[in-house]
């Protein structure tokens, strides 16, 4: 044979054979003394198939290797896929499980996830990152765009959880009981009962009860801990041999002391203007002068907005000792010493129905839906530091405003003796101005609110030939339609105190400047969403098959939101903000409309043609069992959004973002030699990314911005049975991602990189600002200082770990004295200084990208008297280093880690029972798997996000 046939079956014989070269020493043996392992069914192209007859990059776990590779939630599962990586969010129910460099990057209500999360193939509107796994048939992993099949925006991938299903006929039963240390206590259950010949019931649930894995030196208490619990019941209807019917609920529920956030990390700029600095991150506290809370209640933000007058009343003073100069951040990511302790509350259902009718011998059709609903509501301690005291003597600023008539109610509602309140936040936007309090104390407290809401409902219908020629086609349409809300709240004992005197100062004795705390408020985000599909499959010859699929997704997205903070004084004893005439009057959340809006209201549409086409190819070859080689293009698509809402009268900004669209280039080789000894999997891809959503935070928001980007990489998958005894699993991959094309300004370091300007920190809001002239940094400098004298602020300092220059100052009176006298002076396309410096981001990484995973494991099977037998297992995970966010500065790496798991089991001889020892992150590491950068209002903090420490333990299993 001659021609690029002949080639192409020489290039594929060579990669086999180096497979085969690679594992032939682990298989020296033959067959009829060697192991074999579970050939798992899935449904990776809507019709089950073996794994290996699958062109499709798919990881899959029965529950068996559920079990054996201890996954019990997305966070072990993670470990052991090729180039995914996960790390939870710094938002309620928030997540980023990423796959192949394409994951969650942007921040929006009205944002979609980069990947396909279904239960049963049906999507899923909520999260189910939280709630450990129980009674799954398997789980599946589907790497790469796979919008054909499984629906709208799924340009990553796809996790479908297939959940085990009613045996009719069959009573069983399984209980499970694992307790360990942090006097963990985990159970399960399972019932399968039958309910006459054609009837079933399957009821399974979980509980888990544990103690804080984080020790809080405040209060002494442990944190960070779980109280939870879910069931999931499935009825099974079978009236004919032709008909399936399933229907399924499930409930989770958790209110629990979970930190969202592990730890929080910062290099203390002495300074103030930045808050931390930005070349790496310490055990260290934020500088609180450089946030909203230390500049709005200063004594020289007071003294500038009046002339001097209320300067005696300011809590300190921006160049002085700032609230977190004694406080203690301790040096381990388990312990904390923080004053307000994490709640956290879950509560998420669904309803899925599944059916299932053969048409004749020629037909199949599929019809599902379901409903479901999600809620999530996390509070937690905002700097997560305890701050020092206030001081209340004579001679302070606290005092003054106490026994100063014109703050007089004010005072009453905030201060408890020698103790400080803070707001309790609602949408009622009044917290202590109508006596809703928190908490008091007699140091600032200060922590945020984070809740989501959502639900949804689905119908999808597919029909699929089942011919037995060369042509088979595959038809279906789907229909979503989902609501949600949200709010982030911000409330501080500080901020309470600033709307005392910035209320009187604008409204007289009996006003408190409303909203005293901060939200972002999403009150309705809408999703009209359908999509219509359809596959061929065509046999061009017995070994060689082509797929084609397009597809017609249609979204349409409404959100009505609004934000508040510091908006207007409104009278003491206002029951509700958004009732007043002065909101009536005062308050327009849309400028752009004519009018004042009580909210901001936009629309988006966005739709796509989408695809993929795949030839897969089965060689006959005499030195595997079985060979298929597959190329495939698909073209994924993720829809716009609409950006969160910001206060308009700060900047103006995009109201939406764009899609996403992935070209994926992928090319496959599944092999299974020596009678089942050996399964290898190799894969390559390449992407051409359109449209990247990455999300910045700017003045308390985040925006999204679209880039281009380029990624490939390949993966391994292997498992092999030497011997009956033993079994090995490994999973290996390289990623490489590089943005084409994106300048950012990084908040980090807004001067970027240059020495002309001098980074402002704006005392009337806590953000920061940059006063540039172009190649003068002496006039820069110069015109700073002179601006500022004038206030009695001090002049430009240098900032440490920057090349420039910092000062507090006041924005917009800067820029207009700057205009005034025809300063040559760098505005943005609003006319107001702006937000920093672009950085140029061209070759840099994508974030939550590490260039190389590897997971191994290996289980050995010694048989014991009685026929019983020990299986002693080891799993061991490395994944590389890598960068949280596109800017790719040092402080943006995350390190590696490595993980060792190790588990041993008596089995029963009749397997109906088992008494298992195991232990989780064997070596105790602190694997951090990403981070969060707040905003220059809040200092700049890093929040970071971890693993779970070492557990260990024993558990009883038993079936029936």
């Amino acid at each position: 044979m001659t021609g690029p046939m002949a080639f192409a079956r020489g290039a594929l014989r060579a990669a086999v054979s180096l497979v085969a070269l690679v594992a032939g020493p682990a298989l020296a043996q033959t067959a009829e003394t060697g192991g074999t392992f579970e050939d798992i069914i899935v449904t990776a192209q809507r019709q089950a198939q073996s794994l290996q007859d699958v062109p499709i990059a798919i990881s899959a776990f029965s529950t068996e290797a559920l079990e054996r590779q201890q996954i019990n939630n997305v966070s072990d599962l993670q470990l052991n896929l090729p180039n995914v990586s996960f790390t939870k969010g710094n938002f309620a129910g928030g997540a980023n499980f990423t796959i192949r460099g394409v994951g969650d990057a942007a921040v929006a209500t009205s944002g979609d996830t980069s990947l396909g999360l279904h239960v049963n193939e049906i999507p899923q509107a909520g999260n189910l990152f939280e709630a450990d796994y129980f009674d799954l048939e398997r789980i599946e992993v589907l790497r790469g765009p796979q919008g054909t099949l499984f629906g709208r925006n799924a340009t990553s991938g796809v996790l479908n959880f297939v959940t085990a299903r009613p045996v009719l006929g069959d009573f069983q039963a399984r209980a499970f009981v694992e307790y360990g240390n942090y006097d963990s206590l985990r159970t399960e259950g399972m019932l399968n009962i039958p309910l006459g010949e054609r009837f079933g019931l399957r009821i399974a649930g979980t509980t888990l009860n544990r103690d804080g894995f984080t020790k809080n030196l405040y209060t002494g208490n442990r944190i960070d801990g779980r109280d939870q619990w879910a069931v999931r019941g499935t009825l099974r209807w079978e009236p004919s041999d032709r008909t399936l019917i399933d229907i399924i609920g499930y409930v989770y529920r958790e209110d629990s002391n979970r930190s969202r956030i592990q730890k929080q990390l910062c290099n203390r700029d002495p300074t103030g203007v930045l808050g931390c600095l930005p070349d790496r991150l310490a055990f260290q506290t934020l500088n609180g002068n450089g946030t909203l809370g230390g500049t709005i209640t200063s004594r020289e933000f007071f003294g500038a907005i009046s002339g001097g007058a209320l300067a005696p009343f300011g809590i300190g003073s921006v160049y002085g000792r700032d609230a977190y100069a004694g406080a203690v951040n301790p040096p381990d990511v388990r312990v904390v010493n923080i004053d307000y302790e994490p709640t956290y509350k879950s509560r998420q259902s669904f309803i899925h129905f599944k059916g299932q009718q053969e048409i004749g011998d020629d037909f199949t059709f599929n019809l599902s839906g379901g409903w479901s609903k999600g809620l999530h509501e996390s509070r937690t301690d905002y700097n997560l530091s305890a701050a020092d005291p206030f001081n209340f003597a004579p001679g302070g600023g606290i005092f003054a405003l106490r026994n100063f008539p014109l703050f007089a109610q004010g005072a009453q509602r905030l201060f408890r003796g020698n103790t400080m309140c803070v707001s309790q936040v609602s949408r009622r936007y009044v917290g202590f101005i109508n006596n809703e309090i928190d908490r008091c104390a007699a140091i600032d407290v200060n922590y945020d609110l984070s809740t989501n809401y959502g639900e949804a409902w689905t119908v999808e219908g597919i029909l699929k030939s089942n011919w037995e020629g060369r042509f088979n086609f595959l038809l279906g349409a789907i229909y979503l339609r989902g609501k949600a809300s949200s709010d982030y709240f911000v409330a501080s004992s500080s901020l309470d105190y600033g709307a005392i005197v910035l209320g009187a100062a604008q409204g007289g004795p009996n006003a408190a400047s409303g909203s005293p705390f901060f939200n972002s408020e999403t009150d309705l985000y809408r999703l009209k969403s359908y999509g219509i599909f359809g596959e061929v499959y065509f046999d061009l010859t017995p070994n060689l098959r082509f797929t084609g699929g397009v597809r017609y997704s249609n979204d349409d997205k409404f959100v009505r939101d609004r934000q508040f903070l510091y908006n207007f004084p409104i009278p003491y004893g206002t029951t509700d903000l958004t009732q007043t005439p002065q909101f009536a009057q005062l308050y327009d959340a849309d400028p752009s409309r004519p009018g004042r809006q009580p909210f901001r209201e936009a629309s988006a549409k966005f739709d796509a043609v989408t695809g993929r086409a795949v030839l897969d190819w089965r060689p006959d070859l005499s030195f595997t069992d079985d060979t298929l080689v597959y190329f495939s293009y698909a073209r994924g698509y993720k829809s716009g959004g609409i950006n969160p809402p910001f206060d308009p009268t700060l900047f103006t900004a995009p109201v939406t973002f764009q899609p996403e669209f992935i070209n994926a280039f992928e090319v496959g080789l599944k092999n299974t030699f020596r009678g089942g000894q050996l399964q290898a999997n190799l894969t390559g891809f390449y992407y051409d990314y359109k449209g990247l959503q990455l999300s910045r935070i700017l003045n308390r928001t985040s925006f999204n911005d679209n880039t281009d980007a380029s990624i490939h990489g390949i993966e391994g998958e292997f498992v092999i049975a030497p011997s009956r005894r033993w079994l090995f699993n490994i999973t290996a991959s390289y990623l490489d991602t590089k943005v084409k094309k994106l300048s950012l300004v990084d908040v980090r370091d807004p001067s970027g990189g240059t020495s002309d300007t001098v980074i402002i920190k704006d005392l009337a809001g806590g953000a920061n600002c940059v006063f540039q002239v172009k190649g003068n940094p002496a006039l820069a400098n110069g015109f700073v200082a002179a601006f500022n004298a004038a206030l009695g602020l001090r002049p430009p300092t240098p900032i440490p770990a920057t090349t420039t220059t910092g000062a507090f100052s006041l924005c917009n009176a800067l820029r207009d004295a700057a205009v005034a006298n025809r300063i040559p002076v760098t505005l943005d396309t609003s006319g107001i200084l702006p937000a920093g410096i672009e950085f140029d981001l061209k070759g840099n990484e994508l974030p939550n990208s590490p260039n190389f995973k590897v997971a191994v494991g290996g289980q050995y099977t010694l048989p014991l008297p009685g026929d019983f037998n020990l299986v002693v297992r080891v799993d061991y995970s490395f994944t590389d280093d890598f960068y949280s966010r596109t800017f790719n500065r040092p402080i943006d790496r995350v390190p590696s880690y490595e993980i060792v798991n190790a588990q041993a089991q008596v089995n029963s001889p009749d397997g109906r029972w088992f008494v298992r020892a195991f232990v989780q992150n064997a070596f105790d590491s602190d694997a951090i798997t990403g981070q969060y950068i707040t905003d220059p209002s809040s200092g700049l903090f890093t929040n970071i996000f971890t693993l779970e420490p070492r557990r260990y333990g024993i558990a009883v299993g038993a079936s029936f």
